[in-house]
């Protein structure tokens, strides 16, 4: 009776152990990241922070984008691996919005030709920002800016390999039937085209470098170029972007990022600087700016500094300014200046 137990306990053990050879995961990850952030206006704060007062002071609990996620791959043959993702937004820290919210979730198969990824992904075009973005998922996030930083269902992404060791050649396009026409504002198809070279964490590399297009996704047409570079503690980037909306194609204009970033000692001190006078934000037209104004100027600058506690914690301070004004009809408007102080914690798992 022993021995049969032994024997069956054994193989079970022996039975796992080959299937983990054969499969990465699934690993079980997840983020909390909440900030105490004082606004002048509220304009830049989480879509989901409860009860904003838009154009009024306040203190606010926000909640940066805690989510909780699944990954992993199997081998199914010599070349052959299944991929997958369910990632989903955690939202019950606040008193608004739903509990979970999807975020990048898809299946996948990743071949010596390139990966192909089905369902629910950033685009292209968002992901060629590369670690450029070095405020990203707070209110100071380049998005407050610059458009078609899209999440899009419904598509199909390809990631090649990397030719010579550098260079990726990727897409994403997005199946014409399941987009509505609210959605959708065209009748062409919906694609993102992007191409880097480098390497964004900076491991192969010491540079990055990315251009890419956007046709239609988030209602825009819009090309950007991204460059980020480390000089021993400095790591120095910047984006440019042409946005025009697919809608009236009088609206377009340009957006620019750049910034700096210096480890010191552990501490991480960054500054950036972002212009816009596209006025396709939706932080611009919180701010009172009009869409389409015959000539648009808005601006942001960040600074701030993080500090991991542990490879788990990061503690973060940070300032953000924004400030613009906008012409119709030759009467100039100021928009309302917002002064946003955040101070927040993260927890990766």
């Amino acid at each position: 009776m022993k021995k049969t137990f032994i024997s069956t306990s054994v193989a079970s053990v022996l039975a796992l152990a080959s299937f983990g050879a054969l499969a990465e995961g699934p690993s079980f990850y997840g983020r909390l990241e909440l900030a105490l952030t004082n606004t002048d206006t509220g304009a830049t704060l989480q879509g989901t922070t409860n009860n904003v007062d838009l154009g009024e002071s306040g203190t606010y609990l926000e909640n940066n984008f805690s989510h909780l996620g699944v990954k992993g791959s199997e081998k199914i043959a010599d070349g052959y691996d299944v991929i997958y993702q369910m990632e989903f937004e955690v939202e019950n820290t606040s008193s608004s919005g739903d509990v979970l919210k999807a975020r990048n979730t898809y299946l996948g198969l990743k071949t010596n030709a390139g990966s192909v990824l089905v369902g629910r992904n950033d685009t292209v075009f968002k992901q060629a920002e590369g670690g450029v973005d070095i405020f990203g998922n707070t209110n100071a996030d380049i998005d407050r800016l610059v458009t078609a930083q899209t999440r899009s269902a419904d598509g199909v992404w390809y990631y090649s390999p990397k030719i010579a060791g550098l260079v990726t050649l990727n897409a994403t396009y997005l199946f014409d039937d399941n987009q509505s026409i609210k959605d959708k504002k065209t009748s062409e198809s919906l694609y993102a085209l992007s191409a880097t070279l480098g390497d964004k964490a900076f491991k192969a590399q010491n540079y990055y470098v990315a251009v890419a297009y956007n046709k239609g996704i988030a209602g825009v047409d819009a090309y950007r170029g991204v460059a980020q570079v480390k000089l021993g503690q400095f790591k120095i980037g910047g984006l440019f972007q042409n946005s025009e909306d697919i809608l009236n194609n009088d609206i377009d204009g340009n957006t620019y990022f750049v910034n700096v970033s210096y480890d010191l000692n552990g501490v991480n001190l960054k500054a950036e600087y972002g212009a816009d006078d596209a006025g396709l934000s939706s932080t611009y037209t919180k701010l009172g700016g009009v869409k389409g104004a015959d000539d648009i100027s808005f601006q942001n600058f960040n600074v701030g500094a993080d500090y991991r506690i542990s490879k788990s914690t990061m503690v973060y301070g940070q300032y953000a300014m924004y400030r613009g004004d906008f012409t119709v009809a030759n009467a100039k408007t100021d928009l309302q200046d917002d002064n946003v102080f955040s101070v927040g914690v993260r927890y990766d798992f």
